[in-house]
C-alpha cells in the first residue's frame, strides 16, 4: 500500500484529537513537536478530502489556548519553585539559561511576549506556566493567547493547506512526497525558530532587563 492510501484510511477524529492534545501538552509547557504536528496535520488535510481544515485548524486553536491556560494556572500556584523543580528533571528544555532567556523576554515585552511566543520554540513551551510564575493579570494573558493561538494555529494551517492543495498534482503522482514535504517543511521550521529563539537570547543578554510588568 502506497503511504498516500495508508494516510487515506486515517479517520479524520483522530487526526483532529491527536493536533489538538499535542499542542496543547506543548503550550502547557511540555516539550513535544506540536508544530511538526501542526504542519504534516494541514498537508494531509489538503490531500485527505475527510480532514476538514476549519476543524483542524479550529482543534489546533483550542489546544493552545486551553493548554496555555493551564500552564498559566500551574505556573502560578507552583511560583518558581516549580520552575527549580523542572529545570532539575528536564536541565535540556528547562535549564536556567533557558528559563532566563524567556524571563529576559517577558520583562521586556509583557503580555506581547505570549503573543508573540507562540512562534518562537522556547516560549511556546514556557509562555503560559511563566506568565503565571511572574503573576502576569490573567486578562492581559488571556487576551495575548488567545489572539497568538487563533493566528499561530489557524494561520499555520491555513497557509500549509493551500500550499498542500496547489502541489496536489505532484502529489498524487509521488505518493511519498506528501510524507517527505511534511517533515522537510516541518524540520526547516523548527530550524528557523531555533535560530529565531537564539537571537532572542542574545539580544536579552545585551540589554539590561527592565522592572517586570505589574499588576
Amino acid at each position: 500500500m502506497h503511504v498516500q492510501e495508508w494516510l487515506e484510511t486515517v479517520p479524520a477524529v483522530a487526526v483532529y484529537a491527536l493536533v489538538g492534545i499535542v499542542i496543547g501538552l506543548e503550550s502547557l509547557g511540555i516539550p513535544l513537536p506540536g508544530e511538526i504536528i501542526l504542519v504534516s496535520s494541514a498537508l494531509l488535510a489538503s490531500q485527505h478530502g475527510d480532514i476538514n481544515p476549519v476543524i483542524l485548524g479550529a482543534c489546533a486553536t483550542a489546544g493552545a489556548i486551553v493548554g496555555d491556560s493551564i500552564g498559566y494556572a500551574i505556573g502560578r500556584k507552583g511560583g518558581r519553585p516549580l520552575l527549580a523543580w523542572l529545570g532539575a528533571k528536564f536541565p535540556r528544555h528547562f535549564g536556567e539559561a533557558h528559563i532566563a532567556t524567556a524571563e529576559r523576554s517577558f520583562q521586556k515585552w509583557g503580555m506581547w511576549a505570549v503573543f508573540f511566543g507562540r512562534f518562537v520554540a522556547l516560549l511556546r513551551i514556557f509562555a503560559g506556566p511563566l506568565a503565571g510564575v511572574l503573576r502576569m493579570p490573567y486578562w492581559k494573558f488571556l487576551i495575548a493567547n488567545v489572539l497568538g493561538g487563533i493566528v499561530w494555529a489557524g494561520g499555520t494551517t491555513a497557509v500549509i493547506y493551500y500550499v498542500g492543495i496547489v502541489a496536489e498534482s505532484w502529489l498524487k503522482r509521488f505518493s511519498w512526497l506528501g510524507l517527505v514535504a511534511a517533515v522537510l517543511i516541518g524540520v526547516t521550521s523548527m530550524l528557523v525558530l531555533k535560530r529565531k529563539a537564539k537571537k532572542t537570547a542574545s539580544g536579552g543578554e545585551a540589554t539590561p532587563a527592565p522592572a517586570p510588568a505589574g499588576d
